[in-house]
Protein backbone atom coordinates (compact mmCIF):
# COMPACT_ATOMS: atom_id res chain seq x y z
CA UNK A 1 0.00 0.00 0.00
CA UNK A 2 2.57 2.02 0.97
CA UNK A 3 4.11 1.58 -2.86
CA UNK A 4 0.94 3.06 -4.64
CA UNK A 5 0.88 5.73 -1.83
CA UNK A 6 4.02 7.12 -3.69
CA UNK A 7 3.03 6.21 -7.10
CA UNK A 8 0.03 8.46 -6.67
CA UNK A 9 2.25 11.33 -4.88
CA UNK A 10 4.23 11.93 -7.88
CA UNK A 11 1.29 12.55 -9.99
CA UNK A 12 -0.20 14.73 -7.47
CA UNK A 13 3.26 16.69 -7.76
CA UNK A 14 2.26 17.49 -10.84
CA UNK A 15 0.28 20.37 -10.14
CA UNK A 16 0.92 23.53 -8.07
CA UNK A 17 0.29 22.07 -4.37
CA UNK A 18 2.51 20.38 -1.83
CA UNK A 19 1.37 16.81 -1.36
CA UNK A 20 1.86 14.72 1.48
CA UNK A 21 2.21 11.28 2.27
CA UNK A 22 -0.86 9.67 1.52
CA UNK A 23 -2.69 12.00 -0.28
CA UNK A 24 -3.90 12.65 -4.06
CA UNK A 25 -3.64 16.53 -5.11
CA UNK A 26 -5.77 17.40 -8.64
CA UNK A 27 -6.46 20.33 -10.08
CA UNK A 28 -10.04 20.72 -11.46
CA UNK A 29 -11.34 23.56 -14.43
CA UNK A 30 -14.52 24.88 -15.20
CA UNK A 31 -15.57 26.31 -18.21
CA UNK A 32 -18.86 28.38 -19.08
CA UNK A 33 -19.59 29.29 -22.73
CA UNK A 34 -23.03 31.34 -23.13
CA UNK A 35 -23.94 34.41 -24.96
CA UNK A 36 -23.43 37.99 -23.48
CA UNK A 37 -26.45 40.46 -22.54
CA UNK A 38 -25.06 43.50 -22.29
CA UNK A 39 -22.51 45.58 -24.64
CA UNK A 40 -20.62 48.32 -23.66
CA UNK A 41 -19.13 51.29 -26.08
CA UNK A 42 -16.73 53.30 -25.67
CA UNK A 43 -16.85 56.74 -28.14
CA UNK A 44 -16.44 60.37 -28.01
CA UNK A 45 -15.84 63.46 -29.91
CA UNK A 46 -12.89 65.35 -30.97
CA UNK A 47 -12.97 68.74 -32.66
CA UNK A 48 -10.53 71.42 -33.87
CA UNK A 49 -11.28 75.43 -34.19
CA UNK A 50 -9.48 78.45 -33.94
CA UNK A 51 -11.03 79.57 -30.53
CA UNK A 52 -11.08 77.00 -27.25
CA UNK A 53 -14.63 78.22 -26.89
CA UNK A 54 -15.97 77.19 -30.38
CA UNK A 55 -13.85 73.70 -29.94
CA UNK A 56 -15.86 73.16 -26.76
CA UNK A 57 -18.96 73.88 -27.40
CA UNK A 58 -19.09 71.66 -30.72
CA UNK A 59 -17.39 68.35 -28.34
CA UNK A 60 -20.35 69.22 -25.89
CA UNK A 61 -22.87 69.23 -28.99
CA UNK A 62 -21.71 65.89 -30.07
CA UNK A 63 -21.21 64.70 -27.15
CA UNK A 64 -24.57 64.96 -26.23
CA UNK A 65 -26.52 63.84 -29.41
CA UNK A 66 -25.00 60.56 -28.73
CA UNK A 67 -26.52 60.42 -25.47
CA UNK A 68 -29.52 61.59 -26.90
CA UNK A 69 -29.56 58.92 -29.53
CA UNK A 70 -29.34 56.21 -26.61
CA UNK A 71 -32.05 57.95 -24.32
CA UNK A 72 -34.43 57.16 -27.17
CA UNK A 73 -33.47 53.30 -27.30
CA UNK A 74 -33.61 52.95 -23.64
CA UNK A 75 -30.94 53.38 -21.70
CA UNK A 76 -31.21 54.54 -18.50
CA UNK A 77 -28.60 57.22 -17.40
CA UNK A 78 -26.90 55.17 -14.66
CA UNK A 79 -25.36 53.45 -17.94
CA UNK A 80 -23.74 56.86 -19.42
CA UNK A 81 -20.33 58.12 -18.25
CA UNK A 82 -18.40 60.53 -19.02
CA UNK A 83 -14.70 60.44 -19.06
CA UNK A 84 -11.75 61.98 -20.83
CA UNK A 85 -12.67 65.33 -21.43
CA UNK A 86 -9.97 67.71 -22.35
CA UNK A 87 -9.28 70.96 -24.16
CA UNK A 88 -5.74 71.58 -25.20
CA UNK A 89 -4.00 74.61 -27.72
CA UNK A 90 -2.73 73.68 -31.49
CA UNK A 91 1.26 74.82 -31.22
CA UNK A 92 2.57 76.29 -34.79
CA UNK A 93 6.21 76.31 -33.73
CA UNK A 94 7.17 77.47 -37.43
CA UNK A 95 9.83 76.53 -39.56
CA UNK A 96 12.81 77.11 -37.83
CA UNK A 97 13.43 76.75 -34.33
CA UNK A 98 14.43 80.08 -34.16
CA UNK A 99 11.26 81.14 -34.18
CA UNK A 100 8.70 81.55 -31.05
CA UNK A 101 5.39 79.02 -31.19
CA UNK A 102 2.21 80.53 -31.74
CA UNK A 103 -1.45 79.10 -30.57
CA UNK A 104 -3.06 78.48 -34.07
CA UNK A 105 -6.60 76.69 -32.71
CA UNK A 106 -7.55 74.52 -30.11
CA UNK A 107 -8.55 70.54 -30.45
CA UNK A 108 -11.49 69.83 -27.59
CA UNK A 109 -12.40 65.73 -27.00
CA UNK A 110 -14.53 64.11 -24.67
CA UNK A 111 -15.09 60.30 -23.92
CA UNK A 112 -18.03 58.48 -23.03
CA UNK A 113 -18.71 54.84 -21.97
CA UNK A 114 -22.82 53.46 -22.39
CA UNK A 115 -23.81 50.41 -21.48
CA UNK A 116 -26.58 48.85 -23.45
CA UNK A 117 -28.37 46.38 -21.71
CA UNK A 118 -30.16 45.34 -25.22
CA UNK A 119 -28.18 44.14 -27.86
CA UNK A 120 -30.82 43.99 -30.65
CA UNK A 121 -30.35 48.03 -30.57
CA UNK A 122 -26.67 47.85 -30.52
CA UNK A 123 -26.07 48.16 -34.10
CA UNK A 124 -28.73 51.16 -34.64
CA UNK A 125 -27.30 52.86 -31.85
CA UNK A 126 -23.72 52.77 -33.49
CA UNK A 127 -24.86 53.85 -36.76
CA UNK A 128 -26.75 56.89 -35.57
CA UNK A 129 -24.12 58.18 -32.61
CA UNK A 130 -21.68 58.17 -35.35
CA UNK A 131 -24.35 60.36 -37.65
CA UNK A 132 -24.61 62.62 -34.93
CA UNK A 133 -21.15 63.56 -35.07
CA UNK A 134 -19.55 60.57 -32.75
CA UNK A 135 -16.11 60.55 -34.28
CA UNK A 136 -13.71 58.68 -32.01
CA UNK A 137 -14.85 55.08 -31.48
CA UNK A 138 -12.26 53.28 -28.49
CA UNK A 139 -13.55 50.35 -28.33
CA UNK A 140 -16.72 47.43 -28.21
CA UNK A 141 -17.00 45.15 -25.52
CA UNK A 142 -19.35 42.27 -24.11
CA UNK A 143 -20.08 41.41 -21.08
CA UNK A 144 -23.13 39.80 -18.49
CA UNK A 145 -25.46 41.41 -16.64
CA UNK A 146 -25.44 38.85 -13.96
CA UNK A 147 -22.11 36.40 -13.97
CA UNK A 148 -23.00 35.20 -10.75
CA UNK A 149 -24.93 31.62 -12.35
CA UNK A 150 -21.67 31.26 -14.47
CA UNK A 151 -19.50 31.62 -12.55
CA UNK A 152 -21.38 29.19 -9.55
CA UNK A 153 -21.47 26.80 -12.52
CA UNK A 154 -18.00 27.12 -13.77
CA UNK A 155 -16.77 26.62 -9.97
CA UNK A 156 -19.19 23.19 -9.98
CA UNK A 157 -17.77 21.91 -13.35
CA UNK A 158 -14.02 22.55 -11.85
CA UNK A 159 -15.33 20.40 -8.90
CA UNK A 160 -16.79 17.71 -11.22
CA UNK A 161 -13.45 17.82 -13.16
CA UNK A 162 -11.05 17.45 -9.86
CA UNK A 163 -13.29 14.69 -8.70
CA UNK A 164 -13.15 12.92 -12.02
CA UNK A 165 -9.08 13.37 -11.97
CA UNK A 166 -8.60 12.30 -8.25
CA UNK A 167 -10.68 8.85 -8.80
CA UNK A 168 -8.65 8.17 -12.38
CA UNK A 169 -5.42 8.20 -10.49
CA UNK A 170 -6.59 6.50 -7.60
CA UNK A 171 -8.00 3.39 -9.66
CA UNK A 172 -4.63 3.51 -11.73
CA UNK A 173 -3.14 2.83 -8.72
CA UNK A 174 -5.16 0.34 -7.16
CA UNK A 175 -5.78 2.13 -4.00
CA UNK A 176 -9.33 4.09 -2.68
CA UNK A 177 -10.16 7.59 -3.00
CA UNK A 178 -10.76 9.13 0.66
CA UNK A 179 -12.18 12.37 1.61
CA UNK A 180 -11.54 15.30 0.52
CA UNK A 181 -9.26 17.35 2.86
CA UNK A 182 -9.10 20.51 1.82
CA UNK A 183 -10.47 22.77 -1.76
CA UNK A 184 -8.90 25.92 -2.43
CA UNK A 185 -9.87 28.36 -5.78
CA UNK A 186 -6.82 29.06 -7.61
CA UNK A 187 -8.03 31.13 -10.16
CA UNK A 188 -11.38 32.84 -10.93
CA UNK A 189 -11.55 34.35 -14.57
CA UNK A 190 -14.84 36.55 -14.87
CA UNK A 191 -16.82 36.40 -18.58
CA UNK A 192 -14.63 37.04 -21.32
CA UNK A 193 -15.20 37.26 -25.24
CA UNK A 194 -14.77 34.40 -27.17
CA UNK A 195 -15.72 35.27 -30.86
CA UNK A 196 -17.76 32.25 -32.85
CA UNK A 197 -16.88 31.52 -36.29
CA UNK A 198 -20.10 33.16 -37.36
CA UNK A 199 -19.76 36.68 -37.68
CA UNK A 200 -23.51 38.36 -37.86
CA UNK A 201 -26.16 39.14 -35.71
CA UNK A 202 -29.84 39.60 -36.27
CA UNK A 203 -30.41 43.58 -36.07
CA UNK A 204 -33.33 45.87 -37.36
CA UNK A 205 -30.36 48.07 -39.00
CA UNK A 206 -27.17 49.54 -38.42
CA UNK A 207 -23.68 48.49 -37.93
CA UNK A 208 -23.40 44.82 -37.93
CA UNK A 209 -22.20 42.99 -34.67
CA UNK A 210 -21.07 39.92 -33.53
CA UNK A 211 -20.98 39.53 -29.76
CA UNK A 212 -20.19 35.76 -29.94
CA UNK A 213 -20.20 33.82 -26.24
CA UNK A 214 -18.26 34.62 -22.92
CA UNK A 215 -15.85 32.30 -21.12
CA UNK A 216 -16.29 32.13 -17.80
CA UNK A 217 -13.60 30.01 -16.20
CA UNK A 218 -12.88 28.61 -12.71
CA UNK A 219 -10.11 26.27 -11.19
CA UNK A 220 -9.17 24.32 -8.46
CA UNK A 221 -6.81 22.48 -6.14
CA UNK A 222 -8.64 19.60 -3.97
CA UNK A 223 -6.78 16.99 -1.95
CA UNK A 224 -8.16 13.58 -1.20
CA UNK A 225 -6.72 11.49 1.37
CA UNK A 226 -6.03 7.81 0.30
CA UNK A 227 -8.06 5.38 2.10
CA UNK A 228 -6.70 2.79 3.52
Amino acid sequence: MRVFKRIVLVAALMVPAIAQAGEIVVQGRGTVEQAPDMAVISLGARFQAHTAREALEEVNKRTQAAFTVVEKLGVEPRDMQTGNLYLNPIWDHGSNQNEVARIRGYEAGNQVTIRIRDLSVLGSALDEMVTKGANVFNGLSFALQDPTDALAEARRKAVQDARAKAELYAGAAGVALGPVISINETNVAPPRPRFMARAEMAMDAGVPVAPGELSTQATITIVYEIAE
